[in-house]
């Protein structure tokens, strides 16, 4: 779906006219294309004083062959930074928190556009007094502020990352950066992401990081699905594409294209995870990734929804889901260092009018991997979900004009995402190299103005 007023504002006349009455001006989100070095400029890393971090990170861009700028070198207004990386570790008590103004006040005009801002820190509730905590939390208003303040395209994240770690923490901590620092993550922003410790691989490979890998993908004909499917393959994936027999023609397409295989089932038939099962266990005698992206929309305000429209849409949504983790899970073919990441929605955070079953269904995916990520942990399996905003999908076209140009304009980025922007987010979540993260909610939502 083209987003017209956006095209409009990118030629001269449309730009004039934005400048002149104040109107949204969309910019150009830089996204992810194989052989993109990680950033297009250099990075300027900071650190509070007793950082813990500083030094990991600097080792990891230099892995990734980015050198950090000098954060002691002179001034230049002519210097532009393609990203600022400050690690928050250092600040134990409120009065240290004017070392962030120190390090952000100087370069907040140093940014290049879809510039990147992230800020480390550690989880509250490891933190060794309530003053260190209190500091730590407070933090996540800078970088949800900067996200909104910096325009241009520019994210801004605060990665919490456990004290005590691992081999897996400092691993899924490169794995975070490289992701939050590419243009995989162009429509990501303002979140705040838990880095814990964990069995996590770096892979051969960072341009094929799913080398190897079997990833199931449901709700693969179409739209997001599709792009997920095609991302994952891309990354080096054996993919598994799923749909209901009805969208088979569009399933045959897509698997052909990615070299993978299609499977036609209707995940609500009571015997579907039992035949999923088989199938995996015969084809592939396993599946390290599971991703759960099939869903559906019913929409009535609540006093007109009929009983069908609310048990269909729950059922696909979130208990298809309990179905097939459990049988999966039982007949133990998720292996140690598996993922397993559902798709839910903002709608699941913030609520929708005329959509209480869906908002259910969604926010009980967010309690599904929230409550699974203690018990899977045991097991060396990280489960954990997107929030999709505004997609620019044939769903979100068939939105009544002005609601759909308000969805689109009501975020940081002043436009609706693609949906390559939440399969890129979906690939992170099931790199080998992201074992240690597990538990998250991360929105791929351009930091809509909803649900905070």
């Amino acid at each position: 779906m083209t987003d017209r007023y956006a095209s409009f504002v990118r030629t001269g006349a449309g730009r004039a006219l934005v400048k002149r009455l104040g109107l949204p001006d969309p910019p150009r989100l830089r996204r992810h294309t194989p052989g993109d070095p990680l950033v297009p400029g250099p990075v300027l890393l900071g650190s509070a004083t007793g950082g813990r971090l500083a030094e990991p990170v600097r080792a990891i861009l230099a892995a990734a062959g980015v050198e950090p700028a000098d954060p002691a070198a002179a001034p230049d207004p002519e210097r532009r930074h393609a990203a600022l990386v400050y690690d928050a570790t250092g600040i134990t008590d409120s009065t240290g928190l004017g070392q962030l103004h120190e390090f952000f006040h100087p370069q907040a005009r140093s940014i290049m556009p879809s510039g990147r801002v992230i800020v480390l820190g550690t989880p509250p509730e490891e933190c060794g007094s309530p003053r260190e905590a209190t500091a730590q939390r407070a933090i996540e208003g800078l970088t949800r502020s900067i996200g909104k303040e910096f325009g241009r395209g520019v994210t801004a994240q605060l990665v919490h990352v456990t004290p005590n770690g691992d081999a897996g923490t400092t691993t899924g901590l490169e794995s975070t950066l490289r992701f939050l620092l590419s243009g995989r993550s162009a429509y990501v922003s303002g979140q705040v992401i838990r880095v814990g410790a964990g069995a996590a691989e770096p892979p051969a490979d960072w341009n094929r990081p799913l080398d190897g890998q079997v990833v199931l993908v449901t709700g693969a004909a179409r739209g997001i699905g599709a792009a997920l499917a095609k991302v994952l393959a891309r990354d080096g994936a054996q993919v598994v594409a799923l749909d209901v027999p009805a969208a088979g023609d569009e399933l045959a397409a897509v698997a052909n294209e990615i070299g993978g295989s299609a499977v036609q089932l209707d995940l609500t038939a009571p015997d579907a995870p039992t035949r999923l099962a088989e199938h995996l266990a015969g084809r592939h005698g396993r599946v390290d990734v599971v991703v759960h992206n099939a869903g559906i929309t019913r929409d009535k305000t609540l006093g007109r929804m009929d009983a069908d429209r609310w048990n269909s849409v729950v059922d696909v949504n979130l208990s298809s889901q309990e179905r097939i983790n459990d049988v999966l899970l039982e007949r133990k073919l998720v292996p140690a260092g598996g993922r397993i990441v559902s798709v839910s929605s903002i709608a699941g955070i913030a609520g929708n009018r005329g959509q209480t079953n869906y908002a259910t269904s969604k926010a009980g995916v967010i309690g599904l991997v929230q409550s699974l990520a203690p018990v899977l942990r045991e097991r060396g399996i990280s489960i954990n979900a997107v929030a999709p905003g505004f997609i620019e999908t044939r769903m979100t076209a068939r939105i009544p004009l002005v609601v759909r140009e308000a969805g689109r304009r009501m975020n940081s980025m002043t436009q609706g995402g693609l949906p390559v922007d939440v399969a890129e987010t979906i690939g992170w979540l099931a790199w080998p190299a992201s074992g240690a993260i597990s538990g998250n909610i991360v929105r791929v939502c351009g930091q809509s103005l909803l649900g905070a």
